[in-house]
């Protein structure tokens, strides 16, 4: 067992290896390589290979975030391994003062409260309107006052407490970020994130008025933020009123018409109003506008697939590889299309594909998934184990790899893969993100979004299956 391992890492090593050494600057890249050697017990390797991530991807957040988590690892025998983890973000922040993320995790290293309110008070002279450092000195403050409560009441007492401080966010502490938003707006120095902020703070609490009123306000001062474009559309399409949530998009798009999410949702309400001839006009624009987009290629195929138009959507991917031929969204949709083909027609197409997109994750992913629909379950399982590796931010991959197990894996397999989800903490995922995203999971853990999101795969198989064609040879 430990030889097989041992072999697995040696292959996983060399195509991280040559994926890293073709892409230095996309730190995902470091990141897994050092997520590997730490798997595979060699630490120093490890601690290397991401110092030299942070030299080629300086400007990274998870990069460093990942080598204060490796530094901290390396220093456990010693009095206080958090040393090591601040002098790495502190490097960090030299070159990225204005990093939540960073400030934010420099606090948390802190054990002494006066000590992260000087980290906070630190970050917010860089960063005076961040919602999130202002929040953080909220709860420090609420915090603080609760122990000096629990000083002086009886246990019983202090279990109700902490009981009632379990999520002063959601509970109390609304009022508070109002507070703390409305004296950034007024100010007069508060950025376009205090306005979309202050929205949702609104939304959270139910005030759509409100919510309505300050993204109004917001867009009359940023009108070249589409974020709050697309939260005004989301609004009204919340409200059902469609033809209104379509007035957003349009307006948002003449004043940003590079926002990808604004032309993606036109599309969508589009196809739900007027059908797929107006939204296959709208992704004409939107092509237009902003040729060599994978995203949108991606979008016109999959919405001629939806209308059972397969031969279009054929046509739409020849077009897309050759607008944008190293895609690796792009090579990883066309490889699930050759899905149904039988074995002897796909084989070195697919190889072709992956040496095309050099080993995009995406496109690894959907090998493993062409794989698992033949039911070659080893290599299913090492192709998705790759793209787990290689892009470990990537949720959707993760919960492909859950879904395989509980379908193929033994109660082994499947705690090992939800073990390494959860310590990867993934972020971003065409499906992750928006359930990740949505307000009724603000607070919930890695572990439910996993299972959320393997639901709403499931739900997508089984549409597929049910609308799926016979298949002719592709491109």
């Amino acid at each position: 067992m430990e030889e097989v391992r041992r072999d697995a890492i040696k292959k996983d090593r060399r195509l991280i290896r040559s994926f890293r050494e073709r892409n230095p600057k996309r730190p995902f890249c470091w990141i897994a390589s050092a997520r590997l050697e730490e798997q595979a017990e060699e630490m120093e390797a490890a601690w290397q290979l991401i110092q030299k991530g942070c030299e080629e991807c300086p400007n990274s957040e998870d990069v460093w975030l990942e080598a204060c988590r490796i530094a901290i690892a390396n220093a456990r025998s010693s009095p206080n391994p958090n040393e090591a983890g601040k002098a790495v973000i502190a490097h960090g922040l030299k070159l990225i003062p204005n990093s939540e993320k960073l400030w934010l995790k420099v606090a948390n290293l802190e054990h002494d409260d006066s000590n992260k309110s000087r980290v906070f008070s630190q970050g917010l002279e860089h960063i005076p309107d961040s919602v999130l450092l202002w929040k953080a000195v909220v709860e420090l403050g609420t915090a603080g006052k609760a122990n000096e409560e629990e000083e002086e009441e009886e246990e019983e007492e202090n279990a109700n407490a902490r009981e009632k401080d379990m999520d002063p966010w959601l509970t109390c502490e609304p009022e508070r970020a109002r507070i703390i938003l409305a004296e950034a707006r007024e100010s007069g120095g508060g950025t376009e994130r205090v306005w979309m902020k202050s929205a949702i703070v609104e939304r959270g609490l139910g005030n759509v008025e409100e919510e309505r009123k300050l993204l109004d306000e917001g867009l009359k001062k940023f009108p070249s933020f589409f974020k709050l474009w697309l939260m005004l559309g989301q609004l009204e399409e919340r409200l059902d009123r469609l033809e209104k949530a379509k007035e957003a998009y349009d307006l948002g798009l003449k004043h940003c018409p590079n926002s990808i999410p604004l032309w993606l949702s036109l599309v969508n309400l589009e196809e739900n109003l007027n059908g797929v001839t107006s939204a296959r006009a709208v992704l004409t624009l939107a092509r237009n506008e902003n040729p060599h987009n994978p995203q949108l290629w991606l979008a016109a195929t999959r919405t001629e697939l939806r209308h059972g138009n397969n031969k279009e959507a054929d046509i739409l991917m020849a077009k897309a590889l050759h607008e944008c031929p190293n895609s690796g969204i792009l090579w990883a949709a066309y490889i699930e299309s050759m899905v149904p083909l039988p074995p002897s027609r796909w084989m070195s197409k697919i190889m072709d594909a992956l040496r095309k997109c050099d080993y995009d994750p995406h496109a690894i992913a959907a090998v493993a998934k062409f794989f698992w629909h033949h039911s070659k379950v080893k290599k299913a399982r090492t192709w998705l184990d790759r793209a787990v590796t290689i892009a470990p931010d990537i949720g959707d991959f993760w919960a492909s790899y859950f879904k395989f197990e509980l379908q193929h894996g033994t109660d082994e397999n499947q705690k090992d893969v939800l073990r390494r989800c959860i310590a990867s903490q993934p972020k971003h995922g065409e499906k992750w993100q928006p359930i990740s995203k949505a307000l009724h999971n603000s607070h919930q853990p890695t572990e439910a979004i996993l299972h959320q999101v393997v639901a709403v795969l499931g739900q997508e198989e089984s549409s597929q299956q049910a609308r799926q064609a016979p298949q002719t040879d592709r491109l």
